[in-house]
């Protein structure tokens, strides 16, 4: 008989438990809605960087507009919403299984796809947004097979892999690879590559073979990390956003000479005395400017050197961004391609979630002194009214706890009856 009525039995879970739980969920919904409250509408933040990004299939049945997260909330109430990574849910009863984001992309809510259907927050939109981009999942479908997540037909759902690039999420066993084994994973199973491009995605950027190794993560370990001599001299001339020198946090690690020092400081005293910037025309010196490159990092011509592409899914190791040369004829190349968005650090998850976070301790010390402004603002009656509350409280349950058999488990009905017995003594007072 043992298990017969385990269906029937409370889940249990401690105090510390919960707490921990709940603000583990608020800081995965900051990071994916990058600390959006969802107050207003982003429209008049025009095409953002990064953002949450919602498909609502009910007022667009076809899957070609998204919505921002406060309009989904605010203009969508009730409707069949689809995440850009989610299974279908309704936003009145807030069943949020997954949440992800979108690059370049203004909010449509309200235009000329969603019929008669206005705004409610901001009304005066474009009739379309022309440079917003649109693929199957904003009909709630993913990968190359074309099917939604999770997958009614599958028992145990797979976790998908994200391109960089196209922004569309791919099953392991779809990725274009003999086995699963080939993708760069830690003993502990955990992904040991920072960014993933799939196979139809690397036909575009085919180029980036032609930089070291140092920019690949294989094997099971990052290649960054374990790369032959040869590839880390060659890494360490690669011009930077600083000039010349090993790429680390946007700093040279090549130190001048002192004839370079000389040069400089000639510089900055003309500098100074013609008005002008100091080091201006020093083409070395340490600045976040992308266009100082003057010598290509892969030492071709890139728009006469076109390596033959394999179509094949690319895995990228740690801080492989900074190691893309910005000089002027590659710089032309990304835009063309319309791929300048990889030498871009805000585009990337890191950056966004790095903004999330810094976003949600901002908001808590906000409350936290909202909170204690308010208490002070209170006057002495009120104060004590709210001291004698939490004692009150505090004795309530120290009570419950030392008369609770401690061989059983404490449920929610018995929660109910601590605040019950608080409020009859509170009517008796």
């Amino acid at each position: 008989m043992d298990g017969v009525f385990d269906d029937e039995v409370e889940q249990t879970v401690t105090i510390d438990e919960y707490l921990k739980n709940v603000e583990a969920e608020e800081l995965n919904a900051d990071l994916v809605l990058g600390g959006d409250e969802g107050n207003e509408c982003t429209y008049n933040m025009g095409y953002m960087k990064r953002q949450a990004v919602f498909s609502c299939l009910s007022c667009t049945p076809d899957g070609n507009a998204g919505v921002c997260t406060a309009c989904s909330l605010s203009c969508h109430d009730g409707h069949e919403i689809y995440l850009t990574f989610n299974m279908p849910f309704t936003v009145s009863t807030q069943k949020i299984v997954e949440l992800w984001t979108k690059r370049n992309f203004r909010c449509d809510c309200g235009n000329s796809k969603f019929g008669e259907n206005f705004c409610k927050i901001f009304a005066k939109k474009d009739v379309e947004n022309a440079e917003n981009s649109y693929n199957h999942n904003f009909k709630g479908l993913y990968c190359s097979c074309d099917r939604p997540y999770p997958d009614p037909d599958v028992e145990a759902q797979e976790e998908m892999i994200q391109c960089i690039m196209c922004e569309d999420w791919f099953h392991d066993e779809h990725l274009g690879l003999e086995s699963s084994n080939e993708i760069p994973r830690d003993e502990e199973g955990e992904p040991f590559y920072e960014d993933f491009i799939c196979k139809t995605c690397s036909t575009v950027c085919s180029f980036l073979t032609l930089y070291p190794k140092t920019i690949w993560a294989s094997g099971g370990e990052d290649v960054a990390t374990n790369s032959n001599a040869k590839d880390k001299d060659v890494l360490e001339d690669i011009p930077t956003a600083c000039g010349f020198g090993k790429l680390e946090n946007d700093i040279c690690a090549k130190d001048s000479s002192q004839k370079d020092n000389a040069t400089a400081g000639k510089a900055s005293a003309v500098g100074e005395s013609s008005g002008k910037n100091s080091g201006s025309n020093n083409p070395n010196q340490c600045t976040k400017d992308i266009n100082l490159h003057t010598t290509c990092a892969l030492g071709v011509d890139v728009e006469v050197t076109s390596p033959v592409s394999e179509g094949k899914p690319l895995f990228l190791s740690k801080n492989w961004r900074d190691v893309l040369c910005r000089c002027e004829k590659c710089l032309d190349m990304y835009n063309q391609k319309q791929i300048s968005y990889l030498i871009d650090k805000d585009d990337t998850i890191v950056e966004y979630e790095k903004m999330a976070k810094q976003k949600r301790e901002e908001k808590l010390q906000q409350q936290e002194g909202a909170e204690l402004s308010f208490f002070n603002k209170l006057g002495h009656v009120e104060k004590v009214e709210i001291l004698n509350g939490i004692a009150d409280f505090k004795d309530e349950f120290r009570s419950f706890l030392e008369s609770f058999d401690k061989s059983k488990t404490i449920t929610s009905s018995d929660v109910h009856q601590i605040f019950e017995n608080l409020a009859k003594k509170r009517r008796r007072m």
